[in-house]
């Protein structure tokens, strides 16, 4: 009977593993959903900053605004030319259990960096999450500054703290460009890792005839204090969407490893069903004989 105890051993920590994972899909869809509706408040600022931009801008008044000067571009599209730096925030999250989320986050900013790279353009890295902090010291990369302190709950406040250096030191010249990694959310099953350039700005595209403003002070002091709006809400936006993105490939994964689980005790049930039905099979078999022995 050691291989029915052994069996019965394996059922009971598949069980108590189905429950983990059961209780950990219900958590992340709990947080997905909140995730989700922080996604969803965010858009509409962000797509209503964007068409003001879009109907003050003017190549005349682009001269006046370091964030949104252009500098000759490399040899690939966005990037600078080389001997130009750039920085790259890579956001990722502070847990695992996500799947492959922060593998692909992680490929998708060494990919980014390699380019760069390629492309003569000196880099820094900037980390927001745990996980992309363990693989990128663990490779021995530099890390220019690194967060864990932010978690599944962001704030605007964040967007701010991680842009504004960033964001003075384009400003003074010291940066060419900034590019984020993040983790854009379409919905729970569809969350790809995304590399995009938030320095310089580019202006957003005029969609439908320009709005009829009344301008005070001027569109001069309007856009100062908007584009940094602009960037800081960026930042922001990739943050919630990260978050979102996290929970809803932590959830598919969890639902995932308890289906296994599921199937994997039905398996190992028949067998352990099977191997009972044969020792009772055998006793009822040696009880006969010893029987038939004892009457002969």
């Amino acid at each position: 009977m050691a291989k029915g105890r052994e069996l019965k051993g394996r059922i009971k920590s598949i069980e108590g593993t189905r429950k983990i994972t059961r209780s950990m899909e219900m958590v992340a869809t709990s947080k997905l959903k909140r995730a989700q509706d922080r996604v969803v408040a965010a858009r509409p600022y962000a797509r209503a900053l964007e068409a003001v931009i879009a109907d003050l801008y003017s190549p005349e008044l682009a001269e006046r605004f370091p964030l949104l000067r252009q500098p000759e571009s490399g040899a690939q599209g966005d990037m600078p030319k080389s001997g130009g730096r750039a920085a790259v925030l890579l956001l990722t999250s502070n847990q695992g259990l996500a799947g492959a989320f922060n593998a692909n986050l992680i490929r998708e900013a060494r990919n980014l960096l390699a380019r760069l790279a390629a492309g003569g353009v000196e880099t820094e890295l900037h980390i927001v999450g745990r996980k992309g902090i363990g693989f990128f010291r663990y490779i021995g990369a530099k890390i220019a500054s690194s967060r864990t302190d932010i978690g599944d709950k962001p704030a605007a406040a964040h967007g701010s703290e991680l842009v504004d250096g960033l964001m003075n030191a384009f400003i003074e010249k010291k940066l060419d460009a900034l590019y984020i990694v993040y983790a854009k959310y379409n919905s729970p099953l569809s969350t790809p890792p995304v590399a995009e350039r938030v320095l310089p700005v580019t202006p957003p595209e005029r969609k439908g005839a320009a709005r009829d403003y009344l301008l005070f002070p001027n569109a001069e002091e309007i856009l100062t204090a908007l584009l940094p709006l602009y960037v800081r809400n960026a930042v922001y936006r990739a943050l919630v969407e990260t978050v979102a993105g996290e929970q809803g490939a932590r959830r598919t994964a969890m639902k995932a490893a308890t289906d296994n689980a599921g199937d994997i005790l039905n398996v190992l049930r028949r067998t352990y069903n099977r191997a009972r039905q044969a020792q009772i099979t055998q006793e009822i078999a040696e009880i006969v004989g010893g029987a038939e022995a004892l009457s002969g």
